[in-house]
């Protein structure tokens, strides 16, 4: 399997990143075609669901959960596609860290799981609420964090009890993820832990896809 050099940076996913303070056609290359739909409302916090509708092979049977969402387009990352195991010394590249800490990271071993189909030089943890550090966004039910302190905790056994390591996002502009909500290509479903961290993935999109609903 390919490895991935990661260079585990805050640019992209941070404490304060939303939607709005970016412009996402700016940073990323869409379709210059597709279907654009009207923004109703944010699917922000909630999975979407692929159905069998969906018509790009790398999103088949997905189920994503969504960092953000507003009229200038959608973010979220998918948690069900793992990459492998890896060691992630295997995997970062010129973090200004201690050595000490370095070799605690460097033999870490890790599964390390698909987010999409950009950034795939970004990470992040998407994680259970018993951790929290300053870099930390709650979304209710789970948690993300993106620094590097989260994977030492982790080699540390000082992280939290349930996380999934993420390599690279998924992104949508303005009215492409509303276009193809309305052409049936995704269901939304509520977020639940059970689902996230079901050591099963493909019991993933089964058990969304069951919890899932059309918003009217």
């Amino acid at each position: 399997m390919k490895k991935f050099l990661l260079i585990i940076i805050t640019f992209f996913i941070s404490l304060n990143y939303s939607a709005q303070s970016i412009d996402l056609p700016k940073y990323y290359k869409f379709p210059e075609n597709y279907l654009k739909g009207k923004y109703h409302e944010s699917t922000k916090g909630f999975f979407i669901v692929a159905t069998n509708k969906s018509q790009d092979p790398r999103f088949k049977n997905t189920v994503i959960v969504m960092l953000d969402h507003d009229k200038k387009g959608a973010l979220g990352v998918v948690i069900n596609k793992p990459l492998g195991t890896f060691k992630i010394g295997s995997l970062i590249k010129d973090l200004n860290i201690k050595e000490t800490d370095k070799k605690e990271l460097y033999n870490l071993e890790v599964p390390i799981y698909w987010g999409g189909p950009l950034d795939n030089d970004k990470i992040l943890i998407v994680h259970s609420n018993d951790y929290k550090n300053k870099n930390t966004k709650n979304y209710k039910d789970i948690s993300v964090t993106n620094d590097y302190k989260t994977l030492l905790d982790i080699a540390q056994n000082n992280g939290p009890k349930n996380k999934l390591i993420i390599l690279g996002v998924s992104a949508w502009s303005v009215g492409q993820l509303e276009g193809e909500i309305d052409k049936g290509r995704w269901n939304l479903s509520e977020v639940n832990a059970n689902i996230l961290f079901e050591k099963n993935n493909e019991n993933k999109h089964i058990m969304a896809t069951k919890n899932s609903f059309v918003r009217l």
